[in-house]
């Protein structure tokens, strides 16, 4: 459990910060960078499960919330062998059954949608809107870890959450805007 008395310690006023292994890391390093994509897209959850206040759907995002926690907890614990993503009672990863959870909250969602017909613009009503936000976050999340794969191992569950992720808070937005109009359509070349 965590216990945070104090929440400023100063050790980060050098432009460095700490890493679950003790180890410390510049704050614009890549792993750094994937934090803070997750811990963006996390927010902008926040106010998508606001919207969604009063629905089932509200504490689905809920729990995506919490394990967005873990996924930075995950990317904050390099792989002592560089190989190594089991998770231990000490060591939190993104494990296949989340990823698998997403996986079947899409597939349920999507099932009570019409199959799309062109691509859709990001917004609608103010549910879909913000899932839409927290959509584009999760990618900028997913390039920051697709980036941080790139130069230093990374979690592979990590990675297919984080694109799941995406995947779901877009179909959840269709799901929004299927109760207000249906979905905003793209029509190529409107304004020529």
């Amino acid at each position: 459990m965590v216990k945070l008395n104090k929440i400023y310690t100063r050790t980060g006023d050098d432009g460095t910060t700490g890493l679950v292994d003790g180890s410390r890391l510049p704050k614009h390093a890549e792993r750094m960078e994937a934090i803070g994509a997750v811990d963006e897209a996390n927010s902008a959850l926040g106010l998508a499960a606001v919207a969604l206040s009063g629905t089932g759907h509200a504490e689905a995002v809920f729990r995506i919330q919490n394990d967005m926690f873990d996924l930075g907890a995950d990317l904050a614990t390099p792989a002592v062998d560089g190989e190594d993503f089991a998770p231990s009672e000490m060591v939190l990863r993104i494990v296949p059954a989340q990823v698998e959870w997403l996986e079947g909250a899409i597939d349920a969602l999507n099932e009570g949608l019409e199959p799309l017909t062109s691509f859709v613009l990001p917004g609608g009503n103010e549910a879909a809107a913000r899932l839409h936000v927290a959509r584009a976050a999760a990618r900028r999340a997913e390039r920051a870890m697709t980036a941080l794969a790139a130069a230093d191992a990374t979690n592979p569950q990590a990675l297919a959450y984080i694109n799941r992720l995406s995947d779901y808070l877009f179909v959840l937005a269709r799901v929004a805007n299927a109760t207000e109009g249906g979905d905003v359509k793209w029509i190529p070349g409107a304004n020529r």
